[in-house]
């Protein structure tokens, strides 16, 4: 199926991608070079949304189910000075090309386009259903937000969520959500602080008590999490002022069926305990809310609350991908992400078939000199191409 030519093609392909640099809300030359690449290997059609999403289309001459591949062409940005590589160099020695966005995630991107153009070439569209491919925008900042639109569109019976697994099938993961405390003080004269009301002492006694609470447990994702991740007090510097303002805000990983109601309910309890044993104390809880500009001009807006999802091993859609695979001669894994992805919408929200396979090491993602394995690259190729078949068949 790969020939050495579409070995070249990949890299080439890759190389360019990773030349592109693509931080959230920059991604236009990336998805202007994936629509020139699509249209030249076959694609139907190729749509960019309101966010700037690119979603190919490449349908069969039979009836059957609607396929999304889904993976962000967006990245984290690089301290350029730190990388012994060019992070938008796309070069490669050493069996590995080496870029920003090569593991995270321009590489499946790049297998995704590319087996999805294979598979339609050398089936001659003998196929039943339709292939998607969608480059997603802004994922590193709202991970399943951008991906609300693809869904609209494309409306899939199965997605396969690219993102790094090394060639291991994911199932599941933890959600995400990003939850932020607020209190309010009085404001005074440090010289005088009994005339005023702190807001970091009042937000230092609700930290404690929320180190207390019990977090929930599920038998495959294991616990739940509610970690501190900053706080914040107001006025800042605080010159000989009595902060009348503190924020904190705590990273929540989600198991599946929690909701953004029984995620904040335990909180907003103890809130309102402690403000009734204390007049002078004011608290809120509530979700971060991120706003953030498109490439295309439009804005992106989305509450920070990405659930958790997890589907059977046993499901039909997940052996047919595990057979697929094997008989190509990869034994992977059936497994768990262990953090969040675009799944959060498509599994998470919609209930869709979604699966996890990619990829790298995850472990590579963000980091310096981050790089993909060319035979990765090649074999997550394959993969694409098996699993696309199988649920294809006619």
């Amino acid at each position: 199926m790969l020939t050495e030519a579409r070995k070249q093609q990949l890299i080439e392909t890759l190389s360019n991608l990773i030349q592109r640099r693509s931080y959230s809300g920059e991604e236009k030359q990336v998805v202007e070079y994936i629509e020139k690449v699509m249209k030249e290997v076959g694609y139907d059609t190729v749509h960019i949304d309101k966010y700037g999403n690119i979603i190919g289309s490449i349908k069969g001459k039979y009836p059957g189910p609607k396929v999304l591949m889904d993976g962000h062409i967006d990245t984290v940005p690089v301290d350029e000075k730190s990388w012994t590589e060019k992070p938008f160099g796309g070069e490669v020695h050493d069996g590995k090309l080496f870029g920003r966005g090569t593991t995270d995630m321009k590489g499946s991107v790049c297998a995704m386009i590319l087996a999805g153009a294979y598979l339609a070439q050398d089936l001659k569209k003998e196929f039943a259903g339709e292939i998607f491919m969608a480059g997603v925008v802004h994922e590193e900042c709202f991970e399943g937000v951008a991906a609300r639109e693809i869904s609209n569109y494309v409306n899939p019976d199965i997605v396969i969520i690219g993102e790094a697994s090394q060639l291991n099938l994911k199932i599941g993961q933890r959600g995400r959500g990003e939850i932020v405390v607020e209190t309010f003080g009085k404001p005074a004269h440090s010289a005088n602080p009994e005339k005023g009301i702190n807001a970091v002492y009042k937000m230092m006694k609700i930290i404690g008590e929320i180190q207390k609470l019990p977090m929930t447990h599920h038998k495959d994702l294991g616990y739940g999490i509610l970690e501190l991740t900053d706080i914040k007090s107001s006025p800042y510097p605080g010159a000989s002022v009595v902060p009348e303002y503190c924020r904190a805000t705590y990273d929540r990983r989600l198991l599946v069926g929690e909701t953004p109601e029984s995620v904040l309910a335990p909180l907003q309890e103890l809130l309102d305990k402690m403000m009734k044993e204390d007049e002078t104390l004011k608290a809120k809880v509530s979700y971060a809310v991120g706003k953030e500009m498109c490439w295309t001009g439009n804005e992106i807006t989305g509450e920070r609350f990405f659930p958790g999802w997890l589907f059977e091993e046993k499901e039909d859609y997940v052996q047919k991908a595990l057979s697929a695979l094997k008989e190509i001669g990869q034994n992977p894994e059936i497994m768990h992400y262990n953090f969040c992805t675009n799944g959060s919408h498509y599994g998470g929200e919609k209930g869709i078939k979604t699966i996890g396979y990619g990829p790298s090491k995850e472990n590579i993602a963000h980091t310096v000199d981050e790089y993909i394995e060319l035979d990765q690259l090649f074999k997550v190729t394959e993969g694409f191409y098996a699993i696309l078949k199988a649920y294809l068949a006619k």
